[in-house]
């Protein structure tokens, strides 16, 4: 009866865990079994479900640290059949080519909300730049809602011309 009461749940959490459905089911079994081997030790002043996914929890975590992926040292030579070779490995976190181009769209948007009418780039910098709200940013403008909303379109369509015309 336990087991039929509680199997789905405790599925679900291992297969989170284990990120399997076949090795999670295997899990469930396990869990149970463990689970009935220890009773004993059970303390009914907590809940038994507590106890039970407590279990499941680190059966799956036993599991995946017996699963290691085989790994190797990146700094040390690595013995072949042709003998021994060091490991390079290109580092391909540095893009100057992309990091101009990213700076360049930061400037071009920049330099495009600075150009814009005053009434625009105000609720543009407060909106996107300092994250106010809508009813925010008419507080703090004394102005509607409505307005805000316009004003923010507009200043999005100006901005996309402007952006549209650079490129």
């Amino acid at each position: 009866m336990l087991f039929e009461a509680h199997k789905q749940a405790i599925f679900h959490i291992i297969v989170k865990i284990v990120r399997n459905s076949e090795e999670a089911q295997d899990l469930v079994q396990e869990t149970f079994i463990k689970a009935f081997g220890s009773l004993k030790s059970y303390n009914p002043s907590y809940r038994f479900t507590t106890w039970l996914y407590k279990i499941a929890a680190n059966s799956s975590i036993d599991y995946i640290r017996k699963r290691k992926i085989q790994t190797f040292s990146l700094d040390q030579p690595m013995e072949t059949r042709d003998g021994r070779m060091n490991i390079e490995v290109a580092d391909v976190s540095h893009h100057p080519e992309r990091d101009l181009s990213s700076k360049q769209q930061h400037l071009s948007i920049s330099e495009a909300i600075e150009s814009l009418p005053a009434k625009y780039k105000e609720v543009i910098v407060k909106r996107h730049q300092e994250d106010k709200s809508y009813e925010e940013i008419a507080s703090l403008l004394n102005v509607p809602v409505g307005t805000v909303k316009a004003r923010i379109f507009r200043a999005r369509e100006l901005l996309k011309k402007k952006l549209k015309s650079l490129r």
